[in-house]
């Protein structure tokens, strides 16, 4: 009788044991998705109450999902392609984007989002030849050179040879340069803000991760030159599906 007691009773120690380990790494748990919940919920997406955490969890569940349901786009019904509504969709992005940049220079020197981002870039990775910004920001050399010229006219890069190569002149941000950024930076950020829209702290770093991908694809190929008349050819032979 004593040895069934004692047996019962070690048997109720693991199993409370067991039920506070199980009790304690559910609190933590817990305690991590309200933290990452308060995170993402930044700018108040979901209403910080138990219903707003409740979407949360179902959109994080939905974004991680490996059985994602298709997603309507525009033309679906009638048999729209989806590289049809990807590119659609980037095109009004893209404009979406630059009418908040337009608004951000809008009482400044700027006439164009491209002027600050040469000289964002400037400033992030230094100076570098012509030809290396005006690559980095992907344009063509007439429309690169255009925008170089009206910052050096208004004194916010400057110029000089370069020492490996006679024929290359590197270009550096000035600190007239420096200011006028700086002086719409504030401006510029909340633009950037607005453009990501509505979209939760994962979903950013999904889509970064895709852009990404897509932006590794189509570089190489931009790096090339080829020549508008045979670009579509060639990359649709060359290079379309490879991964």
């Amino acid at each position: 009788m004593i040895v069934y007691y004692y047996t019962n009773i070690i048997k109720f120690s693991i199993l409370y044991l067991i039920f506070n380990i199980m009790n304690y790494r559910l609190t933590q748990e817990v305690i991590q998705l309200l933290e990452e919940f308060d995170k993402d919920n930044e700018k108040s997406y979901y209403t910080t109450d138990i219903n707003g955490f409740q979407q949360w969890i179902s959109d994080k569940a939905a974004a991680t999902s490996s059985n994602k349901e298709e997603p309507y786009w525009e033309g679906k019904e009638s048999g729209r392609s989806p590289e049809s509504a990807i590119s659609t969709l980037l095109v009004h992005l893209n404009r979406y984007a630059k009418n908040y940049s337009k608004s951000a220079i809008s009482d400044s020197g700027f006439v164009s989002q491209e002027d600050f981002i040469y000289l964002i870039n400037l400033k992030a990775f230094g100076q570098m030849t012509k030809m290396e910004l005006i690559k980095r920001n992907i344009h063509d050399k007439p429309v690169g050179m255009l925008i170089i010229t009206r910052l050096l006219k208004n004194g916010w890069i400057e110029q000089r040879e370069s020492d490996t190569d006679r024929r290359s002149k590197l270009i550096n941000i000035t600190e007239k340069g420096k200011e006028a950024l700086d002086q719409q930076m504030t401006k510029i950020r909340k633009a950037t803000d607005i453009v990501a829209g509505n979209l939760t702290h994962n979903e950013k770093m999904e889509l970064i991760r895709i852009l990404n991908k897509l932006d590794r694809f189509h570089y190489p190929i931009f790096s090339k030159n080829i020549d508008s008349k045979d670009l579509i050819k060639t990359v649709y032979e060359e290079y379309t599906f490879k991964n």
